[in-house]
């Protein structure tokens, strides 16, 4: 065997041996792709994402889709790594970005799960609110044991303690104090638009004077209705702003996309101020694929969704609420919403 066939010999041997390599060894990368969309007026499985209870949801057509972002299980090979990088729908991010070395999978799926269910509240808070319905003390759940068990129920309003009104979380903590521990007292309260009453007795508060009656409140907006909201395999906190709108369109005046379909995304806090949220460019290759009319874009995402591949729709710039009903009703009238 000559030197030069040697040479060749061996070098096709490392180089089988390093595209073997780069199929099996594992890179500390994980893959984010698009995610499913789900439309917050429809239903999944048969059973309807925002659910009202107490009146008649609003016949309404047309979607207003929450878009999500899918990761990888497990980490990639440096091959699908390389693969993934250059591929404008799939983003390859450090895998401590997803999961925190500090924290497990379970808990970190467990902590995402819980921020979307915050954002539900804040959901809720925000469309209720807009609505005009007034700011009460309102049962958000009961405790292990509670005196209260079989007597109010998670929604209840609480509208007075022995005739005492309670209109905010800092009076009725001031009732109950004046209160000793094991009285029977009287709670009024408003169930889904109804006044109602309930006998509690009272279990001694352990860190200050007075009773307690073992719920858990917020002050929140409260109308004659209840709105629940189920899906289920989706975290963090970026299904806010569309959640928000789902509720409006189906318990408020307004038609809200005119039959389009809507896709967006964005956090929305308690004053409907919109934030920024990850994975946007994933997040309009989704809502590309669902024949989207408009992408609502919060405004601290919008020089990353403008930099993205062309969608094939406006992506319209949104820092409140009021903004992206501004863009729907834009959209509505025929007129070109304010863009990224």
């Amino acid at each position: 065997m000559t030197r030069r066939i040697a040479v060749l010999t061996a070098g096709v041997v490392l180089l089988v041996l390093f595209g073997l390599l780069g199929t099996t060894l594992p890179v500390p990368y994980v893959a984010q792709v698009p995610g499913p969309t789900f439309n917050t007026l429809g239903d999944i499985d048969g059973e309807p994402i925002i659910s009202v209870e107490g009146r008649d949801r609003n016949e309404v057509e047309g979607n207003l889709n929450l878009t999500t972002v899918g990761v990888s299980r497990g980490g990639l090979s440096l091959v699908q790594a390389v693969r993934g990088w250059f591929d404008d729908e799939v983003s390859v991010v450090p895998e401590e970005s997803v999961y925190p070395p500090d924290r497990s999978e379970e808990d970190t799926r467990r902590a995402n799960r819980q921020a979307f269910l915050t954002s539900e509240q804040a959901a809720m808070t925000v469309a209720l609110g807009r609505l005009g319905y007034p700011v009460k003390v309102v049962v958000q759940g009961l405790a292990d044991d509670s005196p209260s068990d079989g007597a109010l129920e998670e929604g209840d309003a609480l509208e007075a303690v022995d005739g005492v009104p309670t209109p905010d979380t800092e009076t009725l903590d001031e009732v109950l104090t004046e209160i000793p521990g094991g009285s029977t007292v009287t709670v009024s309260y408003t169930r889904l638009g109804e006044p109602g009453t309930a006998t509690v007795t009272t279990r001694p508060a352990e860190e200050r004077e007075g009773s307690l009656l073992g719920i858990t409140i917020l002050e929140q907006p409260v109308a004659p209705f209840d709105v629940d909201i189920q899906v289920e395999d989706v975290g963090g906190p970026s299904a806010g702003l569309m959640l928000t709108l789902g509720i409006l369109d189906l318990v408020g005046d307004d038609d809200l996309t005119g039959g389009a379909v809507i896709a967006g995304t964005g956090t929305i806090d308690a004053e409907g101020a919109v934030g920024p949220i990850g994975g946007i460019p994933l997040k309009m290759v989704a809502a590309r694929e669902i024949g989207a009319e408009l992408f609502l874009v919060p405004e601290g995402n919008c020089a990353e969704a403008a930099a993205a591949a062309d969608p094939g729709f406006p992506l319209a710039r949104v820092a409140t609420l009021d903004d992206a009903l501004d863009a729907l009703a834009d959209l509505r009238a025929g007129r070109t919403p304010e863009t990224c």
